[in-house]
């Protein structure tokens, strides 16, 4: 008897569960700890383990997608100023816009030739991202790397910073553009301090190197792409959607510009 009555009770848990049906799959990369946080945001009392057991029940873990490939460097020895380390990983603030980071990016895609051959082709991104919220505040797209690509970036994040009341740090790797004379004035003509990581470590620029792997992991590995337009097109979305509405733990269970909105009214 007590096992029919168990059997027949109406299942406790079926407002729950179809609440987190409903966020997976407005968010297809989302693991339990995100839709945990997506819960609580929404006043869902729920336990994490609760959480996670009902997407063990409906079997939605995430498949991470992984694809070892040569890592773009865009490191061509001294070529202009290189500028001291003046972030030593100290990435955390709580002033918008005050540390700014950048590096650049790789992307493959194909296309099919005049005879039918497939053909590899290239990406390059170059965003600029506060670290106070790591929200990406500017970037540029182009099939080289290329200097005005960085440079159109570059002024548009200084645009977009210029609310800051205290000195601007813009960091970058030892890369050729950010060595360039163009980068270095455009800095020093708005009284910006630049700052670089050392030489051959990626752990001193690590939160942007973290945004290229979760990005390329969620928007990236396991697909392909067959058209430069297409990429562009898929890297944009992902970049509004991480900006607006990708929520993290760090940041109180909020996307970049909710998090950066509640500082502002604070």
């Amino acid at each position: 008897m007590y096992w029919q009555k168990r059997f027949d009770r109406e299942n406790p848990n079926k407002e729950l569960e179809n609440k987190i049906l409903k966020i997976r799959s407005d968010n297809k990369d989302w693991g339990y700890r995100r839709i945990y946080g997506e819960l609580r945001k929404q006043k869902y009392l729920v336990n994490k383990k609760k959480v996670q057991r009902i997407m063990q029940k409906y079997d939605l873990q995430v498949t991470s997608f992984r694809r070892k490939s040569r890592k773009y460097s865009s490191y061509k020895g001294k070529v202009g100023r290189v500028s001291p380390n003046r972030i030593h990983r100290r990435f955390n603030t709580k002033i918008p816009h005050q540390k700014i980071t950048t590096d650049t990016t790789e992307f493959k895609y194909y296309e099919i030739d005049a005879k039918g051959r497939m053909i590899i082709k290239k990406l390059y991104l170059d965003p600029f991202m506060d670290m106070c919220n790591r929200e990406i505040l500017s970037y540029g797209i182009s099939q080289h790397p290329s200097a005005a690509n960085i440079m159109g970036a570059l002024n548009q994040a200084i645009e977009i910073t210029s609310d800051c009341p205290y000195r601007r740090t813009f960091h970058s790797d030892q890369g050729w553009a950010y060595q360039m004379k163009a980068y270095t004035h455009a800095l020093k003509e708005n009284r910006i301090f630049q700052s670089m990581s050392r030489k051959g470590n990626c752990y001193d620029n690590s939160v942007m190197e973290n945004f290229f792997g979760i990005m390329k992991q969620e928007m990236y590995y396991g697909l392909v792409y067959y058209s430069y337009d297409k990429l562009k097109e898929a890297i944009e979305k992902y970049i509004k959607y991480y900006n607006e509405r990708r929520i993290k733990e760090k940041l109180g269970w909020m996307s970049p510009v909710e998090y950066r909105l509640s500082l502002l009214a604070a």
